[in-house]
């Protein structure tokens, strides 16, 4: 069955195949994001609770804990896929050899990326249901609400996954990714709404956060935590849709440039 040229359901092949490999590693991975909100919220929680006090965001008023744990998941979903789709992906290519094993299969050059981006997908879905786990109990997620973050974690994980494997297919060597995490990665990091309302920013830096794929991610998620978000929900996810689209495709035509000669 295709799904379109060049395409087909062979590529969840690749993906089993990465399932199995993660298996072996698992239990360290688990760690991340399992401890990792945890460390955060105790931070900010002892750190920032009396110096910020409770800010409004979308008509609440929320403690500083309260409005940064939703935000912890999205970014979260936005390390673990980028960094699959770079690091990861670029040792299996470059170091390990498998992408040109792989190619020497009946399987097409475009399932092999569509498979990796859906593999970080995957990773970042997994690392937002146990930061659910984490969060919820502490009161910072409203459930059952709350579990729609996992298949929204999924989408980002696609958005993320797709633009860390078009870096993939364009940089030189594996010490250039600090470039993209530095110019890309980490502006979006501080002004998508992640450590304070994007409303409490310059009118020109709002219009400008409405380009960040993060900054969406990071609403959807207040919204199935909190209830509430600054944007609009269908105009949000209807981003993060396009966004995976078009730069899934830019990532294929990318890495055929690279691996194709």
């Amino acid at each position: 069955m295709n799904i379109q040229p060049n395409l087909s359901w062979r590529f969840l092949r690749v993906w089993w195949r990465n399932v199995i490999v993660y298996r072996r590693i698992w239990k360290i991975n688990f760690l991340v994001p399992l401890f990792e909100p945890a460390f955060y919220i105790f931070a900010f929680g002892l750190g920032f609770r009396n110096l910020v006090g409770r800010l409004s965001y979308a008509g609440l008023n929320l403690s500083y804990t309260e409005f940064i744990a939703p935000a912890l998941i999205a970014t979260a979903v936005m390390w673990n896929s980028f960094f699959e789709t770079t690091y990861a992906s670029f040792v299996r290519m470059i170091y390990q050899k498998t992408f040109d094993a792989m190619i020497a299969t009946p399987l097409s050059l475009e399932e092999i990326i569509l498979a990796e981006v859906i593999w970080s997908a995957t990773k970042a879905a997994a690392a937002a249901a146990i930061m659910l786990v984490v969060l919820a109990p502490l009161g910072f997620i409203s459930l059952p609400a709350g579990f729609l973050v996992i298949p929204l974690a999924f989408l980002g994980g696609i958005a993320f996954g797709a633009i860390g494997m078009l870096f993939t297919g364009i940089v030189p060597s594996i010490d250039m990714f600090n470039l993209p995490i530095f110019l890309f990665l980490t502006p979006l990091f501080l002004f998508s709404g992640t450590f304070f309302p994007v409303s409490s920013l310059p009118l020109w830096a709002q219009k400008a956060s409405l380009a960040f794929p993060l900054y969406h991610l990071v609403e959807m998620t207040r919204l199935f935590s909190i209830g509430r978000m600054e944007t609009v929900p269908l105009f949000s996810i209807g981003y993060l849709i396009l966004f995976s689209v078009v730069f899934l495709k830019l990532a294929m035509l990318a890495m055929r440039r690279r691996l194709i000669q």
